[in-house]
């Protein structure tokens, strides 16, 4: 939890009685005046160990809603660019969510409006040394992995521009959704380059190898209808005064998963994942092994059963 700890508050604008309880929030004037816009009775600013220029932002969420982390990109100045420090900073959250089995669901956002993130901060990489490139680039690829093998569901809420690397961060999530008025697109074939962390994988799973090539080939920029007609996202809504319409939507749907038995989600995530990497008769052998696990008889699998034999909602608890 070291690393959760350097990050920072993020604002819940659906529920006021909740309080922020994980981490300090940046002392930066801007974003205080922020958070407090978007939700004036839900935001505790603490003083201790406070830091600015952090371009993360972790919150914890609790009541109803405990077992939902939100992970807030934080770079207004670059559009929320991918630099070294943001994937130092995602990293170590990553690696801390991994081992935290009282996580249920990852929720993805942006903390700067209109923007979700523009990629790869060119700014920054023009001024590092050509030694520095290369691990540079490994580590934002490693980032985008870990993405997605969470072990637990990840959801990309786009309530603004995704492209480049933005998109490729968006597709590594098992769910995206986005703003109708978002824009995304891999765009790098404009810079005479490829989608260099996974966008050339990724996109022909989601969309399809024909479509995705045009979409490449073209560097198309899409809105949120356009991507949701393609599948590209599972939901496009419409954008509300304070630009979080994607935000809110991705929250209800973490609310969806929080009910059920959290084993059996990370069991589905692993088995869909395998799945699809493989060929069709290896899968069912894949699949065996994890129906296997998920068999053994687990306290939460003996609530589920106890539950639907006394007619009412299982009490999980991820053991």
């Amino acid at each position: 939890m070291a690393a959760l700890v350097k990050c920072r508050a993020l604002f819940q604008p659906l529920r006021s009685q909740m309080n922020v309880i994980s981490g300090v929030c940046r002392s930066d004037s801007a974003l205080h005046s922020f958070l407090t816009k978007r939700a004036p009775h839900c935001v505790r600013l603490y003083s201790s160990d406070v830091k600015s220029g952090d371009d993360l932002i972790v919150r914890y969420l609790d009541g109803d809603d405990s077992g939902i982390v939100v992970l807030g990109i934080n770079r207004p100045q670059s559009k929320n660019a991918i630099s070294k420090n943001l994937v130092t900073m995602m990293s170590e959250a990553l690696e801390s969510l991994k081992k935290d089995n009282k996580v249920r669901t990852v929720v993805l956002c942006s903390m700067v409006p209109g923007i979700f993130c523009a990629g790869a901060d060119l700014k920054e990489r023009a001024k590092m040394q050509q030694s520095e490139v290369g691990p540079f680039v490994t580590k934002a690829r490693t980032l985008i992995t870990d993405l997605g093998t969470l072990p637990m569901p990840m959801i990309a809420a786009i309530d603004g521009a995704a492209l480049g690397g933005g998109l490729e961060m968006a597709l590594a999530c098992d769910i995206r959704v986005a703003a109708s008025s978002a824009k995304m697109g891999l765009v790098e074939t404009k810079l005479a380059i490829i989608p260099g962390a996974g966008g050339t994988q990724r996109l022909p799973r989601t969309v399809g190898v024909s479509v995705a090539k045009e979409l490449i080939f073209a560097a198309r920029v899409l809105s949120g209808d356009e991507a949701k007609s393609l599948g590209l996202v599972n939901h496009a809504v419409e954008q509300n005064k304070a630009g979080d319409a994607a935000y809110l939507r991705a929250l209800d749907l973490a609310r969806e998963f929080i009910p059920q038995g959290p084993i059996a989600i990370r069991m589905a995530k692993l088995a869909i994942n395998q799945g699809i990497e493989v060929r069709l008769h290896v899968t069912y052998l894949a699949k065996n092994k994890v129906l296997f696990s998920c068999v053994i008889p687990t306290k939460d699998r003996l609530e589920g059963l106890q539950a639907f034999k006394e007619k009412r909602p299982p009490r999980y608890k991820g053991e």
